[in-house]
């Protein structure tokens, strides 16, 4: 367990910006959620109130115990993820089409959403821990394999959206460990070349449609289009100040579909304007910076490509939930960490901060 002696080279301005953004998370699905008939917030609220003290919990357990030993043991906890994915497929709790959950009790559980942190794990103990390197074709293989069996057991929830967060923590930790650039620039010729054969045979409709409807959003303003018409409509009527606390119109009268999830930065946006925007992306651009400074104090190459496989995750959604939510990006179940409504997401994406926290905070021990 933790060492007081190490709690003076904890990186509080860290966790100030996490927790800050936390908060910023907290009360805009507050004010979203808002019912005025009842004068008081949503159930959804509430839940993301009660999934704040286990995500810190989660955060201070992960701060605690040494990251060495957790990716010492990477392999089990790797192993319990692949279980509860399997429970899921035959077992998981059904809604909104999908087979995402393990109901407890009141509550329910999303491991999909862990698939990233626990990957990030036994990939930097993979590539951090001996001689391995993703130049080896048969060491990036095995990687890859890793990174696969719960892609796939994602996939088939169906949570294409989900599954795609673990590219790229894999892409990180690979090209933190040796993989060439252009051999990823090849991968990406590849995957263009393969993209009429991926369109026509793995691309399932609603998929195609949402493509489609991105790069012609009034095609059908009424159906597919409507979410993306209506997440710029949004962020534009922000203007400079916003309009308010709990005075936005589109995501307060509902006109904004999911907009305590998906698109919980167009609601920020209107209702803090293009002030309330830079705010947020300032701290999430200290919360990365800061954290890929960790990665660069690490003791151990384990430690730094750890940090690596977490930023990775954790910005590419901060990239592309902000993208889709100005209208820029195609429509794609990608929540925003650390604001969008999850329980399972916070509490996952805290415990990914707290293993950034431990590293950081361990670099002087032997």
């Amino acid at each position: 367990m933790i060492d007081r002696r190490l709690l003076p080279h904890l990186d509080w301005p860290l966790v100030a910006a996490v927790l800050a953004l936390t908060l910023v998370g907290v009360s805009t699905i507050y004010s979203v959620t808002w019912d005025l008939v009842a004068g008081q917030p949503g159930a959804r609220f509430w839940s993301q109130v009660y999934a704040v003290p286990v995500a810190v919990a989660a955060l201070i357990v992960c701060l605690s115990i040494d990251y060495r030993t957790l990716a010492q043991r990477s392999l089990i906890i790797y192993g319990g993820l692949v279980v509860a994915l399997l429970y899921v497929t035959f077992f998981g709790v059904v809604a909104g089409g999908s087979r995402r959950w393990i109901s407890l009790g009141g509550f329910s559980l999303q491991p999909s959403e862990f698939a990233r942190l626990v990957v990030a794990l036994v990939l930097a103990m993979f590539f951090g821990d001996g001689r391995r390197t993703a130049r080896s074709l048969r060491d990036l293989a095995t990687a890859g394999a890793l990174v696969a069996v719960p892609f796939l057991l994602i996939v088939r929830q169906p949570d294409l959206g989900t599954a795609t967060t673990l590219a790229p923590v894999f892409l990180g930790v690979t090209y933190m460990s040796g993989l060439r650039l252009k051999w990823i620039w090849v991968g990406a010729l590849v995957l263009l070349l393969l993209s009429p054969v991926v369109w026509r045979y793995g691309l399932a409709d609603y998929q195609k449609e949402r493509i489609a409807t991105f790069l012609d959003p009034g095609k059908d303003p009424r159906g597919a289009g409507y979410q993306q018409i209506q997440a710029r409509i949004t962020v534009g009527s922000g203007g400079f100040y916003g309009k308010g606390f709990r005075q936005g119109t589109q995501g307060g009268y509902g006109f904004l579909p999911v907009a305590d999830n998906d698109f919980v930065f167009s609601v920020l946006a209107e209702e803090q304007g293009f002030l309330g925007v830079l705010v947020a992306l300032g701290l999430y651009l200290f919360v990365i910076v800061r954290s890929l400074d960790a990665a660069k104090l690490a003791r151990d190459r384990v430690g730094a490509l750890l940090v690596v496989a977490i930023v990775s995750g954790f910005g590419f959604q901060v990239l592309y939930n902000i993208t889709m939510s100005a209208g820029l990006a195609p429509v794609r179940g990608y929540t925003l960490p650390l604001m969008s409504y999850g329980g399972s997401s916070l509490v996952a994406t805290l415990a990914g901060f707290g293993l950034i926290l431990n590293v950081r905070m361990r670099r002087f021990t032997n």
